[in-house]
């Protein structure tokens, strides 16, 4: 699935792993958070921090109707206020998308999969 987008000079097309490896890449840049988690836990592995060519299997990039809305699965370090962390990964996500993709998102959701300790 796709979001198409018509401006002037024609149409745009991204599809949604494209969004959900600018929202991986976002998301990891915020403090506190050591990863991102698969969504399918148990098929791939409970502890698993995935890598940066793997950001889009935590993420699901969900278009109903005219609304975008993204799920994502992280691991917070040890140490850090949860809810602080998912503001700001929410406030980046949705600054990042409307920056590099001109695309607003209607809710981001995080789901914290697990905690790390980190040196």
């Amino acid at each position: 699935m796709s979001i198409e987008l018509r401006n002037d000079y024609g149409t745009i097309d991204i599809t949604n792993d494209v969004i959900a490896q600018v929202v991986g890449e976002a998301a990891i840049e915020c403090y506190g958070i050591v990863g991102m988690a698969s969504r399918h836990q148990i098929r791939d592995g409970l502890t698993d921090i995935l890598g940066k060519e793997n950001y889009a299997k935590g993420v699901i990039v969900r278009n109903i109707g005219d609304e975008t809305h993204i799920d994502m699965y992280v691991i917070i370090g040890y140490g850090t206020k949860i809810s602080e962390v998912a503001y700001q990964v929410q406030s980046k996500v949705m600054y990042t998308l409307k920056k590099t993709l001109s695309l607003t998102v209607d809710s981001v959701n995080i789901f914290v999969q697990g905690v790390r300790v980190t040196n």
